[in-house]
């Protein structure tokens, strides 16, 4: 299992258009992905699901915990870190 700890940088977070570019990715790999608010304090949840994604609840500044765990569960964080690392589409401010 690979876990990575991330600061959401965007200025929208999880919402609409960057929540469903997070899910098209994680839904790219095999591997089970979950998405967890720390700041928050919500449950693991599924980050190919967007629903779950949205009800997470993620804003700008948000601490989220990626877990991912099968065969290409290395490659899934990379890919997802980089995609929040550059703020999932949006213009970092």
């Amino acid at each position: 299992m690979q876990t990575a700890d991330l600061v959401i940088r965007n200025p929208t977070g999880l919402h609409a258009r960057p929540a469903s570019t997070f899910v098209k990715t994680a839904s790219g790999f095999r591997s089970q992905i979950l998405l967890e608010n720390v700041t928050r304090g919500t449950k693991p949840a599924n980050a190919k699901s967007i629903l779950t994604v949205l009800a997470s609840g993620v804003s700008k500044g948000h601490v989220i915990r990626l877990s991912a765990n099968g065969e290409d569960e290395q490659a899934a964080i990379e890919a997802l870190r980089e995609l929040v690392e550059s703020g999932i589409g949006e213009p970092l401010e």
